[in-house]
């Protein structure tokens, strides 16, 4: 590492660790220094001071936001995370840090290409629980992830993946996966009981009574800053009673699918199966002279050399995921303090309830 970048990084670091509040003009000196360190620090000597490198980082995004400019430390943050990380596998501290910085500075498309990425090595739970709050889309992953007691990031976390289930999906599943902790089922549910009820208010398909029931509720929504995933949920029904008509409909009137849907004219009831097609949510044509409506079948025959790529693409990921599980499972089923731990529990069962545990798990 170049001797003045070195330097810089223990003079930034002493100061990240120890300094007070700062001037928007510090601020800026400080941003274009650390970014200009990131750049040019090497990733091998990175990793052997982390948690050094880590609060320089963090420091830098505080900097940035004090200049109400996110987006210049989106790319910074993002190298950052390429020289910390050992392998495209690995969350860092920095993950939910960079989500963060996306988010403020509305850089979505950067923030995907983390999420698209497997993980498989965490160093810190609160990390991941962070990263999939700021994420959104893996909001499922906070609920269901261990926890000895609950947290607020899962609470929050609950609260939008109701919401966004209900946006994407039409549908939430009110009650959580049998593999999430007995802490999460025996709590969330309870925090979160406003948005339990608006998923059973919006699966009646009743646009009138969800609207009720939000403008009574409008004050906890928006104090939970949720009250514009709560309208686009609102919105979504519109679409899902739509798609409700194409199960059981070959044609509708304009006129129609507006009373059915609730919609006030049959030319909003266009817009929306205009919207919907494009979107691919449902396949459809509309004849203009008359106003009618045909739902049409999936086009997607599933044997285009695209599709059978995708299939195939899907297939190996499986496998190569089921390896890595099976891999863990070795190393757990060797590991002397979890024999230990399950022997404890199986003091407290039947044996019977344990037939299908290989024998190495026995004590």
């Amino acid at each position: 590492m170049h001797v003045r970048v070195f330097n810089l990084f223990n003079d930034f670091n002493r100061e990240a660790c120890t300094a007070g509040p700062v001037t928007k003009e510090q601020a800026g000196s400080y941003v274009l220094m650390i970014a200009r360190f990131i750049t040019s620090c090497i990733a091998e000597q990175i990793r052997l001071a982390p948690d050094k490198f880590i609060t320089v980082c963090k420091r830098f995004k505080d900097q940035v936001l004090l200049l109400e400019e996110p987006l210049r430390g989106v790319a910074p943050m993002l190298t950052a995370i390429r020289k910390l990380q050992s392998s495209s596998e690995h969350l860092t501290a920095l993950h939910p840090e960079f989500l963060l910085l996306c988010l403020l500075s509305r850089c979505y498309k950067a923030g995907l290409s983390i999420l698209e990425e497997d993980v498989f090595e965490v160093d810190q739970p609160r990390d991941l629980f962070l990263f999939c709050y700021y994420g959104l889309v893996a909001s499922q992953t906070v609920v269901t992830a261990p926890m000895s007691t609950v947290n607020a990031i899962a609470v929050e976390a609950f609260k939008k993946y109701i919401l966004v289930s209900l946006i994407h999906h039409g549908q939430s599943p009110t009650n959580l996966p049998k593999y999430a902790s007995s802490v999460a089922q025996r709590n969330l549910k309870n925090l979160c009981q406003p948005y339990i009820e608006l998923a059973n208010s919006y699966s009646n398909g009743k646009i009138a009574d969800i609207e009720t029931y939000v403008e009574a509720n409008k004050d906890k929504f928006e104090s939970d800053n949720n009250l514009g995933l709560v309208k686009q949920a609102v919105s979504s029904m519109y679409k899902r009673n739509i798609q409700r008509l194409t199960q059981t409909y070959l044609t509708l009137s304009l006129q129609d699918i507006a009373n059915r849907v609730q919609l006030n004219s049959p030319k909003e009831a266009e817009m929306h199966v205009l919207q919907m097609i494009k979107d691919g949510e449902i396949y459809a044509t509309i004849n203009q002279k008359d106003g009618m409506v045909r739902f049409l079948e999936d086009p997607e025959q599933y044997k285009t050399c695209e599709m059978i790529e995708h299939i195939d693409s899907s297939i190996q990921r499986l496998m190569t995921l089921s390896k890595k599980l099976n891999g863990v499972d070795e190393l757990m089923s060797c590991d002397p303090l979890y024999l230990l731990k399950a022997g404890r529990e199986r003091q407290r069962f039947d044996f019977d309830d344990f037939d299908n545990v290989p024998q190495r798990f026995n004590i």
